[in-house]
């Protein structure tokens, strides 16, 4: 959420009370005007880098004052341009990790500041596997880090309980799903009617769904999205719309 209500929120609203026009921001996406003089965000020129998932929430008010020079480029342009100006960040590496976590692990940095409390693994029979350290810790599809190895077969979370204590593990299959229900759906002009595509990270592959309200039925059934996780609707290279997973 720090795109939605810092960079472009108060970083915008900042940039407007000292006098400027727009924001430029580095990231690898573009922003096109259709035809009809509406704006809508896209897909960068590096389709690995690109980061249009991340700020599918951003309006026409927003679109009419972020500039993204860079998403008309490669990365290696990037970093070629950066080196020619003698900038030191054309070496920098590529983050890979949460932002604002400068020391330690994703996990080590949440217990340190949320209660976490350990939790019973059963299988989908009820049946007891073994005990992880943190229930918050723990994702919907997660395989590994679950503390219960040697299982004769792959196991994935497919339920976590944080009332009970209880993650629920099974098979892939137990995963699947033809729809999804979202909240927070925001759109960049007029709401999506018809086929879109869907995608569920910021590099996973988009799947053909149809929208139904605040529904997402998928054209074949897809893995179940983690809660609190955005979903964000696509047609060809441009964003709609998104939502986030109920």
């Amino acid at each position: 959420e720090c795109n939605r209500h810092i960079k472009f929120d108060r970083l915008l609203r900042r940039a407007e009370a000292l006098g400027f026009d727009a924001v430029a921001t580095g990231h690898h996406a573009r922003v096109v005007q259709r035809p009809d003089g509406t704006r809508r965000l896209a897909r960068g020129v590096d389709a690995a880098k690109d980061q249009s998932y991340v700020l599918y929430m951003l309006g026409q008010e927003a679109l009419a004052k972020v500039m993204l020079p860079v998403g008309d480029m490669t990365k290696a342009r990037v970093r070629a341009l950066a080196a020619d100006l003698g900038l030191r960040t054309a070496a920098k590496p590529d983050s890979t990790d949460v932002c604002f976590i400068r020391r330690g692990e994703r996990d080590s940095f949440l217990a340190e500041r949320m209660e976490t409390t350990p939790a019973r693994v059963v299988d989908t029979s009820g049946r007891l596997l073994g005990e992880t350290r943190s229930v918050q810790m723990v994702t919907l599809g997660q395989r590994k880090g679950l503390g219960i190895g040697g299982q004769e077969r792959p196991v994935y979370v497919v339920d976590t309980d944080v009332a009970t204590g209880v993650v629920t593990v099974g098979a892939r299959s137990d995963l699947l799903t033809d729809h999804q229900d979202l909240r927070d759906v925001t759109w960049a002009g007029e709401p999506a009617r018809g086929p879109v595509l869907v995608q569920t990270s910021a590099h996973g592959t988009p799947r053909p769904a149809t929208l139904d309200g605040t529904r997402v039925r998928w054209q074949a059934p897809q893995q179940r999205v983690a809660p609190g996780q955005s979903l964000v609707f696509y047609e060809g290279p441009e964003v709609v719309g998104g939502g986030i997973a109920a």
